[in-house]
């Protein structure tokens, strides 16, 4: 006798997106020197019914909150762990610019080994091309 097998965490969160009706979710990834790309991305990604999650600060521009190098440094660990938590609540994941770091290169490899489609702003800068 065969018995169900008990759904996955991803599983489970899919299920939950379709009985809430929610639109399909874009998480925008890139380095935070492209914010107003950003910006113009999440502006034609909401006007298409997606709902849009991006970066909220880049701490490459001054700011009170970084700018002790010791809290810049534990605030970037942080902001990462939350972006990765964004590409796994994202349904496809979207990179803005024409450069990728190697931030933006290992998320876009966190993406695809969840699964996640990923498209490009400009395509001739995936790494997997």
């Amino acid at each position: 006798m065969s018995y169900p097998q008990p759904l996955t965490p991803e599983e489970k969160l899919a299920h939950a997106k379709k009985q809430l009706s929610l639109p399909r979710i874009v998480v925008i990834c890139g380095s935070t020197r492209f914010m107003t790309e950003m910006t113009e991305a999440d502006l034609r990604e909401t006007e298409a019914g997606k709902i849009v999650v991006k970066p909220g600060c880049g701490i490459q521009s001054p700011h009170e909150l970084w700018s002790d190098p010791v809290e810049a440094k534990a605030l970037k660990v942080r902001l990462d762990d939350l972006h990765r938590a964004k590409i796994r609540l994202a349904d496809e994941v979207l990179v803005v610019g024409d450069y990728i770091g190697d931030s933006t290169r290992a998320e876009i490899a966190y993406a695809r080994s969840l699964g996640k489609s990923v498209r490009f702003t400009h395509p001739e800068v995936d790494p997997d091309a």
